[in-house]
């Protein structure tokens, strides 16, 4: 039995091909952000997790939101405190809980992402408000999904 909902092979496959020119592009993007900033790709997004955070976020947060190990995420902490990125806190509230806090204002790292802001405008702009609803809709289900998969196993 078929539904509307049913994908074609053909569709599936050109999404298929989006997705990973996409993925490509995106981690080459952040490697060269990572490179100016002095980091590894892996330690650049988790600096990012950090910074998008409501705040100081404990290391176990970061490993469940980037799936990495605990073990790796100490690393990761250790990497952005040495570089000056990070500094570890006590939680005012536990003092028992240490807490990564962001040291360096985002504004700092702003210029890096100039152009992808850029190009988010530029292709936004191609779409009606209705057509953005739908991308919007897309991607929030595509990052669901996508997190639920990946990152959580």
């Amino acid at each position: 039995m078929t539904s509307e909902h049913d994908i074609p092979a053909d569709v599936l496959e050109r999404f298929s091909f989006y997705a990973r020119e996409v993925s490509a592009l995106t981690i080459m993007f952040h490697s060269r952000v990572a490179e100016e900033m002095g980091l590894s790709p892996t330690d650049e997004k988790c600096l990012d997790l950090a910074l998008r955070s409501d705040g100081p976020i404990t290391a176990g947060r970061i490993a469940e939101l980037s799936g990495l190990s605990t073990g790796a995420v100490t690393g990761v902490i250790d990497r952005l405190e040495k570089a000056g990125y990070v500094r570890r806190v006590r939680d005012p509230h536990d003092r028992r809980k240490v807490l990564v806090e962001v040291t360096l204002p985002e504004e700092r790292f702003a210029h890096l992402f100039i152009g992808a802001q850029q190009t988010l405008h530029e292709v936004l702009s191609q779409f009606t408000p209705d057509e953005r609803d739908v991308l919007e809709r897309y991607h929030r289900s595509l990052i669901e999904v996508f997190r639920r998969r990946v990152v959580k196993g």
